[in-house]
């Protein structure tokens, strides 16, 4: 059994959509990023890659590599997913975490939660919002943050 972290965070601008695990959220603003700028996903990205010691997703994924200019980060998930198998790994569990002054995410999490394990292969992800109370860059609504928890296995 092996285990990784992730972390992502990205500034809202106005003129994005805002897309978390793989759902668009209705918002004035979405996430500033090379790819969709999913947070969520991309820090779940960074925990199976780190979990099977193979970097993170600037490793794999580049923002210098016009292939990935808009990118879907559930297609990103995919390929991280197939590498791992590849590598003789399979994903067992992910818990995650965004934060976000706003929008208040509760109403997506089920939709959010079945994305990525669909993309995972695993039965279910426990997705959670929780709110920066206001405080630091973050609190003042300036981004959304995000983190994750892998378990692999070898497969």
């Amino acid at each position: 059994m092996r285990v990784g972290i992730g972390y992502d965070v990205h500034p809202l601008v106005a003129g994005r959509p805002l897309v978390l695990g793989g759902v668009r959220i209705e918002h004035e603003r979405g996430l500033d990023g090379y790819s969709d700028a999913d947070v969520l996903t991309h820090a779940v990205i960074d925990a199976v890659l780190g979990a099977a010691g193979m970097g993170d997703i600037g490793t794999h994924f580049p923002s210098d590599d016009a292939g990935y200019k808009g990118a879907s980060s559930l297609r990103l998930l995919e390929r991280s997913v197939a590498m791992l198998a590849d590598a003789g790994y399979r994903v067992v569990n992910v818990d995650c975490v965004v934060i976000a002054q706003e929008p208040r995410i509760h109403p997506y999490l089920a939709a959010m939660s079945a994305n990525l394990a669909r993309r995972l292969g695993i039965v279910e992800v426990n997705v959670k919002g929780k709110s920066p109370e206001g405080l630091g860059s973050l609190g003042r609504a300036e981004g959304i943050a995000a983190q994750a928890v892998a378990t692999i296995e070898e497969a």
